[in-house]
Formats: C-alpha cells, structure tokens, sequence
C-alpha cells in the first residue's frame, strides 16, 4: 500500500512536467524555440510567458540552456531579473567573479550592466528571466563569451 501511495504521489508530484533533453531537468513550461547561434553558445531554448506591452511594460519568459550552452555578453537597459528553477549553471557581471547558480536562486542583472549566464558544463540550466520597463528597451547583444571566461572560475 506504501508502494502505490508513494507512486500516486509521485505521479501527482510531477504532472504537468515536461522533460528535457538533460533527465536531471525537469519543467512546466514547453522547450520553446532554440536561440541564434549568433547570441548562444551551444544550445538554448527560449519560451516566452509574457510579451512586452504598453500596458504591464514587462518580459517574462522560461530559457532551458543545454549543459555547456551560454548566452553571449548582453545589457539590460531596466535590468533583468533571472529566478533559477532547475539545474546548475553559470552567471557573471564583466569585471566580477564567476558565480555557480543553482535551482531557488534569484539574481538581479542591474540595468545597463554587461553579464552572461548559462549552463554549467555537466548540466543544464532552466531559468526563468523577468524583464521590467520594456519601454526602455529589453536587450543589446555583445560578443561571445570565450571558453576561457566560461571555464574560468
């Protein structure tokens, strides 16, 4: 009877999840569509939750980083917020040590600061990000973070 109470709860525990590629991971949000190569290092996928309008001047979305991927250097000109709901990953301000981002994590990207975040190399990464005052604008893209300010920590 303990067997078939712990499977039912189990079940209900995880209904409405959806696996990943990485079997560590799991989320409630759809994969989505995978970012340019041109802003990402390895694989990212993106699924918005909230488009930006006139009216709630915020971007909600869910990014799935496949392990190793990572996004490229980029500013927020309000800031961005990352709430970080599985796996382990990576994220950096220029200047600034490497930090290691894990699952219950909230980072705050101050506006108009140059960062990256992603995927550890072991393990993918899912985050939510929350992007307010889009009428400031949402992102300016930079160069590529090199695999030695990836690995450097």
């Amino acid at each position: 009877m303990r067997a078939v109470i712990t499977f039912l709860f189990l079940v209900l525990l995880t209904a409405g999840c959806t696996k990943v590629d990485n079997p560590e991971l799991q989320t409630i949000f759809p994969k989505g569509e995978q970012g340019p190569e041109a802003l990402f290092t390895g694989k990212a996928w993106n699924y918005g939750l909230l488009p930006a309008d006139s009216t709630y001047t915020t971007l909600v979305g869910n990014v799935y980083f496949e392990p190793g991927a990572r996004s490229n250097w980029h500013t927020h000109p309000a800031g961005q917020i990352l709430i970080i709901t599985d796996g382990v990953g990576y994220h950096q301000i220029k200047g600034q040590p490497r930090q290691t981002i894990r699952k219950g994590d909230v980072i705050k990207c101050p506006p108009n600061v140059l960062h990256w975040h992603g995927a550890s190399p072991e393990v993918g990464l899912q985050q939510m990000y929350i992007v307010p005052n889009t009428e400031k604008g949402i992102v300016d893209w930079k160069e590529p973070v090199t695999d030695k300010e990836y690995h450097n920590n």
